[in-house]
Formats: C-alpha cells, structure tokens, sequence
C-alpha cells in the first residue's frame, strides 16, 4: 500500500492528531474505517466504509479531473468526515504531493505556492474571495471543487470568471464523497450535473434520484433528493422531500425558494415553515442581520404561494458542523419564534 507525506507546517496540534488518526486507519489491517455523517437532515451517524471502494472513488475523481503523481493537493477540511477523508486518500492513490492546512473560513490565508487541486466549502470559497491576496491564490488552483453545501447564484456568478476549472460536486457520505460535477466557469458551464465515470442514474415514482455507482456503493442508493434527469444522464437538483413544505395543498420546494431570494441579499436565508391550523404549514423565512429593499421587492415578487406568512431577522441561521443548513434547528428556530402568534 502506498505511503504519503503530508505537509503538516503550520496546522494545530489537534488537526495533525485528526490527520495521523485517520492514517493510523487507513494503514491498519482492517479493510474498513469509521466515518461520520453531517447530520444535515437529522442526528450525525457513524458508518463503516469499504477502503476498497474509497480508493476507486478515488480514482475516478483523479481521472475525471486528470491529476497526476506529484501534483499538489490542498486538505482544509476536517478528517472526521468524509470530505478530508477522501482528500487523503486522492493523495494516497493518486501520488499526489498533499498539503494541510488547519480547516477555518480562510484556507488560503496558510497557502504558499501553487495548488493543483483544492476542495473547500461554500463558505471557504466565499470567505476567500473577499480578501485580494486569497482570492489571487485561489484563482490559480487548477482544479477547483466545491462541496458540502449549495452554491447561491451571487456566488457563482464572481466564479464564473475564474481562469482555472471550478466545479460543484453532488454527492453525501454513503457515496463516499461526490459521483458528480458540475462546471461553474467556462464554455463547457452548465446547471446540470455530470456523472462520473460507472454511475447509472433514475429517478423514483417520486421524482427523487436513484443512484447505482457499483465502485463504490454495493447497493442502488434512493435519495431523497428530488431531481431533474436528462436522457443523457445529467441533472440537476431542485431539493429533497425531508424540505418540501405542504401549505394549503400546495407543495413548495424549499431551496427553490430560498434560491430565488439568496441573490438580492448577501446575508444568509433559509426557508422553512411552522404549524398552522388553516393551512397545515405555514412558510417562514428567516433572514440573518437585515433586509433590504432589494430583497423586500424579491419577496413581494415571488408567487402568491411562493410568499412567506412570516419573516424574522435571526442573529445566525443554524448550520450543521459541515457549514450546511441545519433544517431540523432551524424550524425549531422558527417555531419557538411563531409558535405562539396567529
């Protein structure tokens, strides 16, 4: 089995703990490791994975991105997930050169030198672009992807410029990291998602995605992810069912609203809903710091059903430890700020 060096200089003690903890793993004679959900949708979990399947995972990615032995790699996101995880291992089986940064909203700030793939959050992209000397660091990375949260339209619209390739991923733990990408810049741009490689795409009787990726799942996985699918095997994602608000009869989409919205404010929103005896749920958003006129006027436009019955101005929208939304806290939120109110 191949070893890695990984350079180390600058992370915290507790980070490199994290890092040697999981290639103590990786090395010992068990043919899997322990990895722990998000808990995005409900309580985090432990899972026990194949290190078979994580080095096929692995290489597909290497090969979809065409990197080669001696590139170098960027870790900045933490080992206990899947997401560190896999960066590992891509450096693992890929041979590439790995470095490692302590995970904080500005990776960049601890980069010298050139980067020829990174993976980061929505949130460390975002974070980055907002400093001149990050944003240039990022820039030149040669493969870009981003995971682990929705990429809004204000975001994507200050990547769409970037010289380099940037990509947004789909995928969840049980996948071992992404079984797709998007491309955010350039000619070959798109608001569909290609499959990697052996991935076999359907949907469900409810529209949801059906994932068979025989490399690295030994089942076909049903998602709750409700999807658009083309002939061609590409698609798109409109939201999952845990999200989908029934008011009045009428089925609304959370992140489809919520995504409407994002790009006429740069504070963060989330749509969610509350009990109501006239319509069953009643949609609620919730807007951090401020709103403006901009975003007032977007609210107004938005479908009648499509409109919130109530808006309230939250300090911080709740997010999982992976910088998702964490829908379960934030209808909690919602509800302890309505729930006694007509």
């Amino acid at each position: 089995m191949n070893k890695i060096k990984i350079d180390t200089i600058g992370c915290t003690e507790e980070f490199k703990a994290e890092v040697l903890d999981f290639l103590n793993e990786w090395y010992n004679c068990e043919s899997e490791v322990s990895v722990r959900t998000s808990g995005s949708t409900g309580a985090p979990k432990v899972m026990r994975i194949s290190k078979e399947r994580m080095r096929k995972s692995a290489l597909l990615t290497c090969g979809f991105l065409g990197l080669k032995a001696g590139d170098t790699a960027l870790l900045c996101m933490p080992v206990r997930y899947i997401a560190g995880k896999m960066m590992i291992v891509r450096a693992i089986v890929g041979g590439l050169k790995l470095i490692a940064v302590t995970p904080s909203a500005n990776p960049m700030a601890e980069v010298e030198g050139q980067i020829s793939f990174a993976a980061m959050t929505p949130m460390q992209v975002q974070s980055s672009l907002q400093n001149t000397v990050e944003r240039e660091q990022l820039q030149a990375v040669d493969s870009l992807i981003i995971g682990g949260g929705a990429i809004d339209s204000m975001l994507e619209n200050e990547l769409r410029s970037f010289p380099k390739a940037v990509y947004s991923t789909y995928g969840m733990t049980e996948t071992l990291s992404h079984i797709a990408m998007r491309k955010l810049n350039g000619d070959d741009a798109s608001h569909y998602y290609t499959p990697l490689p052996s991935v076999d795409l359907s949907l469900s009787e409810n529209d949801t995605l059906i994932i068979y990726a025989p490399k690295v799942c030994s089942e076909k996985l049903v998602t709750n992810d409700v999807a658009e699918l083309l002939a061609d095997c590409r698609f798109r994602i409109k939201g999952r069912t845990d999200n989908v608000i029934n008011s009045g009869g009428v089925k609304i989409q959370a992140e489809e609203v919520e995504a409407s919205l994002q790009e006429y404010t740069n504070n963060e929103i989330a749509i969610t809903s509350i009990t109501d005896e006239r319509y069953g749920e009643a949609l609620v958003l919730l807007v951090e710091v401020g709103i403006s006129d901009k975003l007032t006027k977007a609210i107004n436009n938005l479908p009648k059903y499509h409109k919130p019955k109530q808006i309230a101005l939250v300090e911080k929208i709740p997010q999982t430890p992976t910088g998702k939304k964490d829908r379960v806290a934030i209808r909690t939120l919602a509800e302890q700020r309505f729930y006694d109110r007509d």
